[in-house]
């Protein structure tokens, strides 16, 4: 039997501030901050009925406490949506939450789905990334993987080994960029509208608001990242300024079928044209998107050159 492809679109998203470990949500629970993200989608688009949603699929690192029980599951049931919506947890490390959107997006093209609510949490306050874990001794007795790989901030260094451009003045720049764009896109209005307030508590402090991303530190210069300690190598690159940070926050979105969003009242933001997945050696992990880059742009017929989205 043939069967045509839906179209899929992007309907609306929203995330919670993102908050330092041990910060602002050091005192609140994971879940709840999906939950909130759930919510806030909902009261959103009012012409969406709770019982149109076919799926809820969240991503978290590390299932267990707060994050787990199967937290797509529980954190729609917790947001209000009909006993009848399913839900599943997923894991694909960061692309956790990308994972969630394209494996539902699949799902919706296929014709299993109608709507869903993809996202993802992350508490490392609370959950560590490696917490609870037990790597089979295999992977590096059978040196499947380099021990280097264990530690992110070890690929990271190996990283720079390899590509010898990206030298630890280029890092540097990028992070002062970073800061200084996101300090402009606050300042012109354009996150605000997509985060979602949430309620945090503070045994010392009390209650009190999370309203804006914890990790911002819009004064960065370049020399005051100069100074900083390179902690997983002596004369190293890689510094608390340039590196990924270690953050608690949540997403979720709606992915729909062309049609059904219409139907629905449901005005599209976008829409998926192709999306790629590569392995490549753990100890480069941070060098996977190149491959999975250039394999997603060819069946779009498209190259590097077309992107100026970044």
């Amino acid at each position: 039997m043939s069967r045509q492809l839906r179209e899929v679109v992007f309907v609306d998203g929203v995330r919670t501030p993102f908050g330092k470990a041990k910060g602002q949500y050091a005192e609140t629970r994971a879940d709840d901050l999906v939950i909130k993200c759930i919510s806030e989608l909902m009261r959103r688009n009012p012409s969406l009925p709770p019982e149109r949603i076919d799926e809820v699929a969240i991503a978290a690192t590390t299932q267990i406490g707060d994050r787990g029980l199967t937290i797509g599951r529980t954190a729609g049931m917790l947001a209000g949506l009909p006993i009848s919506v399913p839900g599943f947890a997923i894991d694909r490390m960061c692309a956790g939450a990308l994972t969630a959107v394209t494996t539902t997006a699949g799902g919706i093209a296929f014709g299993s789905y109608d709507v869903v609510i993809a996202g993802g949490v992350e508490h490392m306050g609370r959950h560590p990334m490696g917490e609870g874990v037990d790597p089979n001794p295999r992977i590096i007795s059978e040196k499947i993987v380099d021990p280097e790989a264990l530690a992110m901030g070890n690929t990271a260094e190996n990283l720079h080994d390899r590509y010898p451009a990206i030298t630890k003045e280029r890092a540097d720049a990028y992070a002062v960029a970073s800061q200084t764009k996101a300090a402009a896109a606050y300042a012109a209005g354009l996150i605000q509208p997509d985060l979602v307030p949430v309620a945090t508590r503070s045994a010392e402090e009390g209650w009190g608001p999370a309203t804006t991303d914890e990790p911002m530190r819009p004064q960065t210069t370049m020399e005051s990242l100069a100074g900083l300690k390179t902690p997983f190598r002596s004369h190293g690159r890689v510094t608390a300024g340039n590196a990924a940070g270690i953050n608690d926050g949540a997403t979720a979105c709606i992915p729909a079928a062309e049609d059904v969003a219409a139907e629905l009242g449901l005005e599209p933001g976008m829409r998926p044209v192709s999306y790629s997945f590569v392995g490549v050696e753990a100890e480069f992990m941070g060098a996977g998107p190149i491959p999975a880059t250039e394999k997603a742009l060819r069946p779009a017929g498209l190259t590097i050159d077309d992107i100026d989205g970044f």
